[in-house]
């Protein structure tokens, strides 16, 4: 993490404008933002939607390349979206959390005019959040997709068991059976592997986690590596539906044989905190984890 440099001047507004409190949060921040002095902006689809009067672009990379800042308002999918789009570009991300838990969201919708007065006050740190990349074949067709919460392996619509043989920088790691397998970033932590008993991993560690889903074994675990490894995946089931997913979104169908390779991107995702934000606070608050020291 480090101290921004710079003012930030142009904010780009983004948000699930499909509910209506997220139109309303990009009112009320557009009405904020521009009280001083400086410039918002959106997409062109929202401002149609939440009927804004401002500087717009066509698509969320548009808007981050000429932006200081992309404030997202949504839940933890919304700014999966926005970092998917923006294309893990250099200009950082604050989430505003207008949905449920939102680990992601470091700001609540109604500490917004605080909020903005620490960006004008410079209070704030840019922190680095790694990319996983995957790469392979897929029933005859090229698979490519980046992730910043995870890579999914795992059935299709049939329920059935999943073989998956894994690998991890050319040495066999183990065979799984069972409903799929995670491989998570650190911010993915707390998304579908914690639910999958993943452990929760600090944002700032150079590793990623190997989780299997509801694995007939007993035995298997999580695994932890380095984030320098390579993860190879081979899919032995045969004569079953298999897919692999992004952050949620199916990318590709996969057959008996096929190899799927992930590792960290080259590319990485910016996120902006406020002065005062902790991840493990950030933990205690969204899991209601309580104790002595809370």
């Amino acid at each position: 993490m480090k101290k921004h440099p710079e003012k930030i001047h142009r904010i780009g507004l983004l948000a699930n404008c499909g509910l209506p409190a997220g139109q309303a949060a990009l009112q009320r921040a557009l009405a904020l933002i521009t009280r001083h002095g400086r410039i918002a902006a959106t997409e062109e689809s929202a401002a149609r939607q939440a009927g804004l009067q401002c500087p717009t672009f066509p698509n969320a990379a548009a808007l981050a390349r000429h932006c200081d800042l992309l404030m997202v308002f949504g839940g933890d999918g919304t700014i999966l979206r926005a970092a998917r789009e923006s294309g893990g570009g250099r200009t950082a991300i604050l989430g505003v959390n207008v949905g449920r838990l939102g680990f992601l969201n470091a700001v609540a919708v109604a500490d917004l005019p605080g909020a903005l007065q620490q960006l004008w006050d410079n209070d704030f740190i840019i922190e680095s959040r790694p990319l996983l990349e995957a790469t392979g074949q897929g029933r005859g067709k090229a698979v490519q997709c980046c992730a910043l919460n995870d890579v999914v392996i795992s059935h299709g619509a049939v329920s059935r068991v999943v073989e998956l043989e894994v690998s991890v920088n050319g040495e066999a790691l183990t065979q799984y059976r069972g409903d799929g397998l995670i491989v998570s970033s650190p911010t993915g932590s707390t998304a579908y592997s914690l639910s999958a008993g993943g452990p929760i991993v600090s944002p700032t560690a150079q590793v990623f986690a190997i989780t299997p889903i509801c694995p007939h074994a007993l035995s298997n675990r999580s695994v932890i590596v380095n984030s320098n490894a390579t993860v190879k995946v081979t899919v032995l089931s045969e004569q079953l539906e298999i897919i692999v997913s992004a952050d949620g979104q199916m990318q590709a169908a996969l057959g008996c044989g096929d190899v799927v390779t992930i590792r960290r991107a080259r590319r990485a995702v910016h996120f902006l905190h406020l002065g005062g934000w902790s991840f493990f606070d950030t933990v205690r608050r969204k899991l209601h984890w309580s104790g002595s020291s809370v």
